[in-house]
């Protein structure tokens, strides 16, 4: 079991919530999440947000016009830039039922440029890369994307990248760790 650095904020005390932080919870407990854990527990520190960024994430992860398997792949790129074990864990599984293939998810952990299946999954892994290690995209990329994806379509990679940027600043600078005390599959990588 790997040691993990001493969580600095936790959820807030369940028997202490006030009326709009159970309200929230209840919101979120209920949803298609089926519980409220990591980041989303964290915000209930601050219900509004908490429910803003509920909202904004359930758009993102349920109803973008990206499919399972270019969403959760924009999802794992992200968590591997920002070294987001967390997110790592929760979504690699999330990635693989959804289709992304194994030898994939393994070169993003590793941080070797994957082979991909079609040109859909190379531009949103290219991109996302992009996007966090430089805060753009050039205009070559630009033109791929659009070309590839549509307008629609990468409207909502980029709105699914800052909302998980969210959730991996909100992980790594709160220190929330991997559930279970699963070791850590990416500092080594």
């Amino acid at each position: 079991m790997t040691e993990w650095p001493e969580q600095r904020l936790g959820a807030p005390d369940p028997a202490a919530y006030s009326a709009r932080q159970q309200e929230i919870h209840d919101a979120i407990a209920s949803g298609p999440r089926g519980g409220v854990r990591g980041p989303l527990a964290v915000w209930l520190h601050r219900p509004d947000l908490a429910a803003r960024a509920q909202d904004l994430g359930r758009y993102c992860r349920y109803d973008s016009a990206l499919d399972q398997t270019l969403s959760e792949l924009a999802i794992l790129v992200t968590g591997r830039v920002f070294g987001s074990e967390y997110e790592w864990q929760i979504h690699k599984d999330h990635a693989l039922n959804a289709g992304l293939l194994p030898d994939v998810i393994e070169a993003i952990r590793l941080n070797l440029p994957p082979e991909f299946p079609n040109a859909e999954q190379q531009v949103v892994h290219d991109i996302a890369r992009a996007a966090h290690e430089t805060r753009d995209v050039d205009d070559d990329l630009y033109a791929r994307g659009i070309q590839v994806l549509g307008e629609e379509r990468m409207v909502d990679l980029v709105g699914i990248l800052g909302y998980y940027t969210l959730i991996s600043l909100t992980i790594n600078i709160f220190r929330i760790p991997p559930m279970g005390g699963h070791p850590a599959e990416l500092a080594d990588a």
